[in-house]
């Protein structure tokens, strides 16, 4: 898979440990507009998806996460790869730790019908809705986005670059 580009804040001390968290993400077109999660607590669009499990491949992760997320039923043969972007910055894991995530997208189609979510805590914390909405809507959302949680924030403007790069298409 191409890289789309790399996120990485030179934050860390270079002997540390690497904590790893691949992940895999949606792009989910409907018309023209996009399915994505927003946080309405936060006031953020993100796309949807999440960590790989170690007992899964890229697009099982997509499928179950995309499920759990937002309720939207991928159909697996319609995956397609975008790109990936690696982000690496202090981790909020431990002192000498590297956070490093590759995050793969993913075009990809879903079924008409919603299932109910299934979201972690924090996802409910977070208010995590679908919202099927113009890209330039997410865009201008996530451009003035910030919080007082720095690794969220990196997070969201990783997506806005992402967003950004659909609208050139």
């Amino acid at each position: 898979m191409k890289r789309l580009f790399e996120i990485d804040l030179k934050d860390y001390k270079e002997s540390g440990n690497v904590f790893r968290r691949p992940s895999a993400r949606a792009i989910i077109r409907k018309g023209d507009k996009i399915a994505l999660v927003y946080s309405k607590k936060e006031k953020y669009y993100k796309f949807p998806g999440g960590g790989i499990h170690d007992d899964e491949d890229k697009r099982q992760a997509l499928v179950r996460e995309v499920r759990e997320e937002v309720g939207m039923v991928v159909i697996p043969e319609s995956i397609r790869e975008f790109g990936s972007v690696l982000r690496r910055q202090k981790s909020d894991r431990g002192e000498n730790t590297i956070f490093e995530q590759e995050n793969f997208y993913y075009f990809c189609d879903v079924e008409d019908e919603l299932v109910e979510q299934e979201l972690d805590d924090y996802e409910s914390d977070a208010e995590f809705v679908l919202r099927i909405v113009d890209l330039d809507t997410a865009i201008e959302a996530n451009d003035i986005y910030s919080s007082d949680v720095f690794f969220n924030e990196v997070m969201i403007k990783r997506d806005l670059r992402v967003l950004r790069l659909l609208k050139e298409l």
